[in-house]
């Protein structure tokens, strides 16, 4: 009988407190995100240094959005507010529009979230290389229909320390904060067991 209890008890504390199941690694077998050299808010130089052993979320939007991104980004600042003290994570906002978006631009779009680097970079490059890390590395090419040479989606990738990609959320959707909010703590804790 106090067999079956401490077992019992074992399974409760195991549940309870135990591992979560483990997010799946996506993206063909090997992938991860590759070099990256962007400019942030600042006028700082942010490269995959910057992020090697960071869990990061990295998304696309342009200052100028009227639909997805004011959402994206509202929702964003909830992660963001959660995690901005942690030296382990960042979140990479990478302008789709850099032809608009300069660094000064960016520097007024993050004071709209009280954003602030390291924790949360606004980043613009040139337009092939963002769109191209967004495609290759980032797996978010999602085009809009009305250009074919602008990328606009509601999607992010969430990445580990290694730089692979564990998951993707629609940001759109206020219920999906909650489940990155905790994957983020799931992939902080993972390489430290």
């Amino acid at each position: 009988m106090l067999a079956m209890l401490a077992l019992g008890l074992i399974y409760f504390l195991s549940v309870a407190f135990g591992n979560h199941t483990k997010l799946p690694v996506l993206g063909e077998p090997g992938h991860v995100a590759g070099a990256f050299s962007f400019v942030n808010q600042d006028g700082e130089r942010v490269t995959e240094k910057s992020v090697r052993n960071k869990v990061t979320v990295a998304e696309y939007f342009f200052t100028s959005c009227p639909s997805i991104c004011p959402v994206m980004n509202s929702n964003m600042k909830d992660v963001y507010e959660k995690f901005k003290t942690n030296p382990g994570f960042m979140i990479l906002s990478h302008t789709v529009d850099p032809e608009r978006d300069s660094v000064s631009v960016l520097k007024k779009y993050s004071r709209r979230y009280d954003a602030e680097s390291p924790g949360w970079q606004f980043l613009t490059g040139s337009k092939d290389s963002l769109y191209q890390s967004a495609s290759k590395d980032y797996l978010l090419a999602v085009e809009d229909s009305s250009d074919s040479n602008f990328i606009h989606t509601q999607y992010v990738a969430l990445l580990d320390k290694k730089r692979q990609i564990r998951g993707f959320y629609d940001f759109t959707n206020k219920e999906n904060v909650a489940k990155v909010i905790e994957a983020i703590r799931q992939l902080l804790k993972e390489d430290d067991q």
